[in-house]
């Protein structure tokens, strides 16, 4: 695979489609790991880390620095190592090796493979994979496409909220019921279901459900691919105050403020 020096000039949906068989090598490793023992260390933060998330995050790398050289790469591992490149020049790739590392630990096979083009501070491409399921999900330049069980792509788009009523994504494991409940209070709401990793904004892109508040922490790795492809097809991403959510912000150490992912 031929490096290139700048992804400025390059069909991103063509990107995203070369990186197919980034996330699919990723989350090869990973399945190997979630079938067998994993073991769990912690973060300086606390948070848990496997030798996966460590491992897949190292052949992310290698293989974007292979197409893209002089683009750097926002980790979440190499970040949690105290590694932060330069992104003045305003693009950059953020990754989240393994999106669910909870989820991995506990055996429930709910994580994703992340990797996400940023331009200007806005997630322009973006890429998912989640190894169990065998879906994949990638968007760019206001087109989207999911393959189920290596099925060929098919084109996905946000839909429009139905009269019945919305169907509402919610984290498994992080987030307050009652604030939720609180927010959802004026919507009218038929169903709502709880997924991890950045899945949640998968099902909204693929016309399967609505809304996502997210009325709790993130970090950036955490939710650019998912809102890359969320815009591509068709809905948005954006804080409490109706603004766009936006990127590198290293000054906050890459957390996202609380944000609304939606259809609409």
């Amino acid at each position: 695979m031929g490096g290139i020096a700048s992804v400025a000039m390059t069909d991103l949906l063509i990107l995203a489609r070369k990186l197919i068989r980034v996330v699919r090598a990723a989350g090869e490793m990973e399945l190997h790991y979630f079938r067998s023992s994993v073991e769990v260390m912690d973060k300086l933060d606390g948070s848990p880390v496997t030798l996966a998330d460590q491992e897949a995050e190292a052949l992310i790398a290698k293989e974007l620095h292979e197409i893209c050289p002089d683009t750097p790469m926002i980790g979440e591992e190499s970040v949690a190592a105290g590694t932060v490149p330069d992104i003045a020049g305003g693009e950059f790739w953020l990754v989240d090796p393994l999106d669910g590392t909870r989820e991995f630990i506990t055996g429930s096979g709910d994580f994703t493979v992340n990797i996400a083009l940023l331009r200007n501070r806005i997630p322009v491409m973006g890429i998912i994979y989640a190894p169990v399921a065998d879906e994949l999900y990638f968007g760019a330049e206001g087109q989207a496409f999911m393959s189920l069980q290596g099925k060929s792509e098919q084109k996905i788009s946000v839909r429009q909220a139905p009269a019945e009523g919305l169907t509402v994504v919610a984290s498994k494991r992080h987030g307050d019921p009652e604030r939720l409940k609180e927010f959802l209070k004026n919507k009218k709401v038929v169903q709502l279901t709880n997924r991890s990793s950045s899945l949640k904004f998968c099902l909204i892109a693929a016309g399967l459900a609505d809304l996502y508040p997210r009325l709790g922490p993130t970090s950036e790795w955490d939710t650019a691919a998912g809102d890359a492809i969320l815009r591509a097809a068709g809905g948005r991403v954006t804080m409490l105050d109706g603004t766009p959510l936006v990127y590198g912000k290293v000054e906050r150490k890459f957390l996202n403020p609380e944000f609304i992912a939606s259809g609409m």
